[in-house]
C-alpha cells in the first residue's frame, strides 16, 4: 500500500509532532513498516512506556494508527503517511510560533543524526566516506529563484521515489542515505547589500 503525503495545517498538530522521539518513531515506522512499541523501544534504545506514550500522541494527531497484529496480544503501530510537510509562510501568530517550534525540533533531530554519523564514520568503507559529509555554498538569489531551485532539487530526488515504496528497485550495494536540506539566509552585511541603480538611488533620495 502506497501511503499518501500529509501536510500539517493545525497549530496543535504541529506542536504535537514537534518532539524528536515522535519524529524518530514516525521515521522508523515509515522505513521498517508496522511494529509494536516494544519493538520500537528495542530499536531506539528507549523505554517501552515512553514509545507507547509518544505513539499514542502521534495517533491523536493522525500521524500513526493501529495496524493488524499477528495475534490478539500483538498491537503494532503504522504510519499514516509517507512524508509530513508544513508551510512556513503563514502570517498567523499561532501558526508561526508552532512552525518555529517544529522546525527547531527538526533541526535538533538532524543535528543528532549528523553527530551519530560522525561518531561512526571512521568505521565506514572508504567508498562511502568519500561521498558523505557536509558542505555549504553561498548563492545570491531572489526568493523566486530559490523556490525554483528547491523545485528542481525536489524533482531530482523524486527520480528515486520508487525505491522507497518498492525494495525490489534498490540496486545491489544500496544504503539508506539521509539528504538534509537547509536553506537559510545569511545576516545582512556590507558585501551582501543588493545593488541599486543610480537612477533608483536618486529617486529615493539616498546616496550609496
Amino acid at each position: 500500500m502506497t501511503l499518501p503525503r500529509m501536510k500539517l495545517t493545525d497549530p496543535k498538530a504541529l506542536r504535537g509532532y514537534a518532539h524528536p522521539l515522535r519524529m524518530t518513531l514516525i521515521g522508523l515506522l515509515r522505513q521498517q513498516g508496522p511494529m509494536t512499541a516494544t519493538r520500537a523501544a528495542e530499536q531506539l534504545g528507549e523505554s517501552v512506556a515512553s514509545c507507547s506514550f509518544h505513539l499514542r500522541q502521534l495517533a491523536k494527531y493522525g500521524l500513526a494508527e493501529r495496524a493488524p497484529g499477528a495475534d490478539a496480544r500483538e498491537r503494532p503501530w503504522r504510519a499514516t503517511a509517507r512524508s509530513t510537510s508544513w508551510d512556513d509562510d503563514s502570517d498567523d501568530a499561532q501558526m508561526r510560533a508552532a512552525t518555529d517550534e517544529l522546525n527547531a525540533a527538526q533541526l535538533a533531530l538532524y543535528t543528532r543524526q549528523a553527530e551519530e554519523f560522525l561518531a561512526r564514520r571512521a568505521d565506514e568503507p572508504t567508498s562511502w566516506r568519500a561521498v558523505t559529509g557536509f558542505s555549504d555554498q553561498s548563492l545570491y538569489l531572489t526568493a523566486d529563484e530559490l523556490a525554483e531551485l528547491k523545485e528542481r532539487v525536489g524533482a531530482l530526488f523524486a527520480t528515486y521515489d520508487d525505491r522507497v515504496t518498492d525494495p525490489s528497485q534498490r540496486p545491489a550495494g544500496w544504503r539508506r542515505v539521509s539528504m538534509i536540506q537547509l536553506a537559510v539566509l545569511s545576516p545582512p552585511s556590507f558585501g551582501d547589500t543588493p545593488a541599486v541603480s543610480d537612477d533608483a538611488a536618486t529617486e529615493s533620495g539616498e546616496a550609496r
